[in-house]
C-alpha cells in the first residue's frame, strides 16, 4: 500500500480538564460516569475550594470550573472564567456530626444547636463560605467568648469528618455531601430553621478554554450537569438541584 493511501487515524479528542471544591467531588464523579465522558474525555481535580479558587486565579488552565457561586463571580469579575457562562448546579447544607459512638445531640431547633454547641466540646468547622457563615452564626449567637479556643478550622482540602474520626474535634460542621460517606462519624442531621447555611454551587468555563470545539464540548458537559436526568444524582449526594 502507497504510504499516502493508509488511512488515517483520527487524532484523539482533547481532554477536559476540570477544577472543584471539594464538596461537589463524589457528585460530579457520578455525573461524569453519567455523561460517559469519564476516562479520556474530562478529568476534574478535587480540592479546598480557596485553593481552587486561588489557582484559577493565579491563571492555570482550566476548561471547567465548579465552586460555590459566590467564588464564580469573583473569579468572573476578575476575568479567569468567561463571562455569562455561569450556570448553577445544586444547592448543598450545611449537616451536623458527631464521632462514631457519641451520643446524637439534640439540633431540631436554632435554640436545641445552640446549647448543642455550648456543650459541644471542640467544634470542628471548613475552610470556605460555609465556615465563614458558620462563625457569624457564632457570633449573632454571642458565643465568641464562649467558643474562644475551642474552634478547630480543617485545612483546606481536609474534611471535618476526619477531625472527628481521630478525635480532633467533637461536634463538626460541614456540606451533608461531605459527611455522607466519610468514615468514624455520625451525622446528626441538618441545620434547623433560622440557622441553615446553605451553598449554591455553579460550573463555569475557564477563560483560558478558548478552541472553540473546547468551549463547545465544556458548555455542553455543564448544560447535562444542570438538566434533569442528574437530578436523581443531586440528592443521592446529598444535594438538591438549583
Amino acid at each position: 500500500m502507497n504510504p499516502q493511501e493508509r488511512p488515517r487515524v483520527p487524532p484523539a479528542p482533547p481532554v477536559l480538564r476540570g477544577i472543584s471544591s471539594m464538596a461537589t467531588r463524589q457528585l460530579l464523579a457520578e455525573l461524569v460516569a453519567l455523561s460517559g465522558l469519564d476516562g479520556a474525555g474530562i478529568r476534574i481535580e478535587s480540592v479546598g475550594g480557596v485553593d481552587a479558587a486561588r489557582r484559577v486565579a493565579a491563571g492555570e488552565a482550566f476548561d471547567l470550573v465548579v465552586l460555590a457561586s459566590d467564588a464564580i463571580d469573583r473569579l468572573m469579575q476578575a476575568g479567569h472564567l468567561l463571562p455569562g457562562s455561569r450556570v448553577d448546579l445544586v444547592v448543598s447544607g450545611v449537616s451536623v456530626a458527631v464521632p462514631e459512638g457519641r451520643p446524637l445531640p439534640a439540633i431540631d431547633t436554632e435554640e436545641a444547636l445552640r446549647q448543642a454547641v455550648l456543650a459541644g466540646g471542640r467544634i470542628g468547622f471548613s475552610t470556605g463560605p460555609s465556615g465563614v457563615a458558620l462563625q457569624r452564626l457564632f457570633s449573632r449567637w454571642g458565643l465568641d467568648d464562649a467558643l474562644s479556643g475551642r474552634l478547630v478550622q480543617a485545612p483546606a482540602g481536609t474534611p471535618v469528618a476526619s477531625l472527628l474520626a481521630r478525635g480532633d474535634a467533637d461536634l463538626g460542621f460541614q456540606q451533608l455531601s461531605e459527611l455522607l460517606h466519610a468514615p468514624g462519624i455520625r451525622i446528626a442531621g441538618p441545620m434547623p430553621p433560622g440557622a441553615c447555611i446553605d451553598t449554591v454551587f455553579s460550573a463555569a468555563v475557564g477563560a483560558t478554554c478558548t478552541e472553540p470545539g473546547r468551549q463547545a464540548a465544556v458548555r455542553r458537559f455543564i448544560d447535562f450537569m444542570a438538566s434533569p436526568a442528574c437530578d436523581e444524582a443531586k440528592r443521592r449526594q446529598g444535594m438538591c438541584p438549583a
